[in-house]
């Protein structure tokens, strides 16, 4: 199974240690995650971020997890469940800088592993801010659905509803804080068309809401969410024509300008710059209309 993960096609694979092992299984999975991952000479093409699900701060599991992977040059996240408080970020920081800190560095780090805390709790929700701000390796937050409605005595329903406060909390304070990864909920449904259909709605609301990314629990989910969550060919096209007809304003020194007839602005501009910040991510193409649009003026 290890190996199989190699063949995805994905921007991030995360091996559980957490949710997905027994105690006593813990320490024999800790070493088989050990060797899978020091056995990769290269990060698959395919893949973009190899990540670990350490166990909780909170548990007697997280630091030994983290004395065992620390060093790994192949590891590039740590997700860190049950991220209730500031503390349990800066423990996981601590510790790196100790376990690794040729990688984590406070004056000049090299490549840092990338912390993603996943909100889980009625308390974490309520400390975002701080959470946010705990860690200079912290790179994005995780909305996780299930243990939320645990804690908050909730039962999921398919319209997600229920956790329309803690979702919309969690995207803007993930975008208060620049955090370049705000993933929604997992769809716990994947066989057959209805779980598709069902897929389908729960990406575009997660978009809708500001997320820029889902949680997969099957590999058959991974094309739709990877399609549904990139821009839309014709959205790219248009954030192309803004991006260079903006910098031939800046060059004439033109602070106002339209296109198409419509006046365009900074915070415009600034969307377009990040959808094509996206498109290049998500392999789109870019470059091609780049070509395409070189020669268009500002109005």
């Amino acid at each position: 199974m290890l190996t199989k993960s190699l063949g995805i096609t994905s921007d991030n694979v995360t091996y559980d240690l957490e949710d997905s092992v027994t105690p006593t299984a813990k320490p024999q999975a800790r070493t088989a995650l050990h060797e899978h991952l020091a056995n990769i000479s290269s990060r698959p093409s395919t893949i973009r971020e190899l990540a670990v699900r350490i166990n909780a701060v909170e548990t007697p599991f997280a630091l030994d997890d983290l004395t065992a992977l620390a060093k790994l040059p192949q590891l590039d996240a740590i997700i860190i469940p049950k991220v209730n408080s500031a503390s349990d970020l800066t423990f996981v920081t601590d510790a790196l800088r100790h376990l690794a800190p040729e990688r984590h560095s406070s004056s000049s780090p090299t490549n840092p592993i990338k912390l993603i805390a996943l909100i889980e709790s009625a308390r974490a929700i309520t400390d975002l801010s701080s959470i946010c701000a705990a860690s200079p390796y912290l790179s994005g937050l995780v909305f996780a659905a299930e243990d939320f409605a645990l804690d908050m005595s909730l039962t999921r329903t398919p319209s997600l509803s229920e956790f329309l406060y803690a979702r919309s909390a969690i995207a803007t304070a993930a975008r208060a804080a620049s955090l370049p990864s705000t993933i929604d909920l997992v769809c716990t449904s994947y066989k057959g068309e209805e779980a598709l259909a069902r897929l389908e709605e729960e990406c575009l609301g997660g978009k809708a809401m500001g997320f820029n990314g889902k949680q997969c629990i099957h590999p058959s989910q991974v094309e739709m969410v990877q399609r549904l969550f990139a821009p839309g060919e014709k959205e790219v096209e248009w954030a192309v024509r803004i991006v260079i007809a903006d910098e031939k304003a800046a060059k004439a020194g033109r602070g106002a300008w339209t296109l198409d007839g419509s006046m365009i602005d900074a915070p415009v501009v600034g969307k377009a710059k990040a959808i094509v910040a996206k498109a290049e991510g998500c392999g789109m193409g870019v470059e091609k209309l780049m070509n395409k649009w070189k020669d268009q003026e500002p109005e």
